[in-house]
């Protein structure tokens, strides 16, 4: 179950990630409320998942969700770069979240 909301509060950092764009410094309403909301959730889900899961690795998983999420999503919604070069490195932090998951005593 920790794991679940560890994926979840990755789910909504991208989200909070992307709202800040929209948010054009916080000065969009709608979008600062959204993108608030997102940040409360995705830090309480990550303090509920570290309950079980050790921090640096929950901390690490966390971001390199947000990360890789944030990469992807500003490639197809405001077509930033997708060289192969950058590509590889999102690849390398998959990677590395997979190999933190597998390793895991939790």
């Amino acid at each position: 179950m920790s794991w679940m909301m560890l994926f979840l509060a990755g789910l909504f950092e991208i989200a909070w990630a992307i709202g800040l764009k929209y948010t054009e410094g916080f000065t969009r309403l709608w979008p600062s409320i959204g993108t608030g909301a997102a940040m409360v959730v995705s830090i309480y889900l990550l303090s509920m998942a570290t309950r079980q899961l050790p921090i640096g690795t929950a901390y690490a998983v966390w971001t390199g969700i947000g990360a890789v999420g944030a990469v992807l999503l500003g490639i197809v919604l405001f077509g930033e770069s997708a060289a192969p070069l950058r590509l590889l490195c999102v690849a390398l932090i998959v990677a590395g979240i997979l190999g933190l998951k597998m390793t895991s005593g939790a």
